[in-house]
C-alpha cells in the first residue's frame, strides 16, 4: 500500500511540474489573447495591447491550450497525508488547498509564521516562545505595566489553557481604537472554526465596586490575531476605566483578568445559556 501511495505521489508531483513548465512556456515570447489567438511579444506594443485578429484586450493573458491540458489532470489534495481524501482537477485543487480543513495551522503567537498541526504548535509555543501553560477551565491573571502610555500595539505574553482535551489561547494587549488607547482581552481556540463553536467563555475585570464582563464564543486560530482584534470580538477596556480598576495614583496599570471556559450544552445559543452549574 505504501509503495502504491509513493508511486501515486510521485506521478502527481511530476504532473504538477509539467503544468508549471507549460504555463511558463505559454507566457513566453508567444502570447495568446483571451480567445486563444497567438501574438508575438514584440508585436504586442505595436498593436496597442489589442489582438489584431479579434481586437480583444491583452491585459489578462490566458493560454487556452494550457487550461485544457490542466483541466484534464485529476490530483489528490496536497494534504492527503494529513487525512484529506479529496480528489480535484488541477485548478480546483489549488483553490481547495487554500481552504482545506486539513491544512496546517499558523502559530497563534503574534508575529510568528511557523505552521503545523495542533500538537506541534503546542510544543512550539512551550519550548520556543516560553508561553505559560495552564490546565483547567478557569483563569485569574494579573497584568502590570509601569508605563501605561505605551499603547501602540503593546502585547503581553500569550497564555495557553488546556481543558476538555483542547487548547485555548488567552490574549491581552494594548492598542489604539481610532485615537483612543484601549486594552483588550480575548480567547482563541486551537482547532477548527466548527469545533470552536462547541465552547464558550467569559472574561471579567473589575475593582472599586465596578465590573466589566464579556461573554462569547472563542474564535479559531484560523482567524488571524489581527482579524479578531480589529473586529473587537472580546473584552475592550477604555484607558480611563483601566486606570480606575488599577487603583493607586493612576500611574501604573494593574489589571486582574478572571474568566472561565465551558463546553456548550446541546441546543443552547453559542456563548449564551449553556453555562454549566458548578456541580457539572
Amino acid at each position: 500500500m505504501d509503495v502504491k501511495r509513493r508511486i501515486r505521489d510521485s506521478l502527481e508531483a511530476s504532473i504538477e511540474v509539467a503544468v508549471e513548465i507549460l504555463r511558463s512556456l505559454c507566457r513566453g515570447p508567444w502570447l495568446p489573447c483571451p480567445n486563444g489567438h497567438t501574438l508575438c511579444s514584440t508585436c504586442k506594443t505595436k498593436v496597442q495591447n489589442r489582438c489584431p485578429t479579434c481586437r480583444q484586450e491583452l491585459g489578462n493573458i490566458r493560454c487556452l491550450a494550457l487550461e485544457k491540458v490542466a483541466e484534464s489532470f485529476v490530483l489528490s489534495c496536497g494534504y492527503s497525508s494529513q487525512g484529506c481524501l479529496g480528489i480535484f482537477p488541477y485548478y480546483s485543487k489549488l483553490k481547495h488547498e487554500n481552504q482545506c480543513s486539513f491544512r496546517p495551522y499558523r502559530c497563534p503567537f503574534v508575529g510568528c509564521s511557523v505552521t503545523g498541526d495542533i500538537p506541534f504548535l503546542v510544543g512550539h509555543l512551550r519550548d520556543d516562545h516560553k508561553v505559560d501553560m495552564h490546565s483547567g477551565c478557569t483563569f485569574n491573571h494579573r497584568y502590570v505595566k509601569s508605563n501605561w502610555l505605551e499603547t501602540d500595539n503593546a502585547t503581553w505574553m500569550l497564555t495557553v489553557f488546556h481543558c476538555f482535551g483542547q487548547y485555548f489561547c488567552l490574549h491581552f494587549e494594548a492598542f489604539k481604537l481610532g485615537e483612543a488607547p484601549v486594552y483588550m482581552a480575548f480567547l482563541r481556540f486551537m482547532g477548527s472554526p466548527g469545533d470552536a463553536r462547541n465552547y464558550a467563555y467569559s472574561i471579567e475585570v473589575g475593582a472599586s465596586s465596578r465590573k466589566l464582563l464579556w461573554q462569547g464564543t472563542p474564535r479559531s486560530i484560523r482567524a488571524s490575531h489581527r482579524k479578531v482584534r480589529d473586529s473587537h470580538d472580546g473584552l475592550i477596556i477604555q484607558r480611563s476605566m483601566a486606570l480606575l480598576f488599577s487603583g493607586g495614583d493612576g500611574k501604573e496599570l494593574k489589571l486582574r483578568i478572571t474568566g472561565r471556559i465551558w463546553k456548550e450544552q446541546p441546543n443552547s445559543e453559542p456563548g449564551g445559556t449553556g453555562i454549566p452549574n458548578p456541580s457539572d
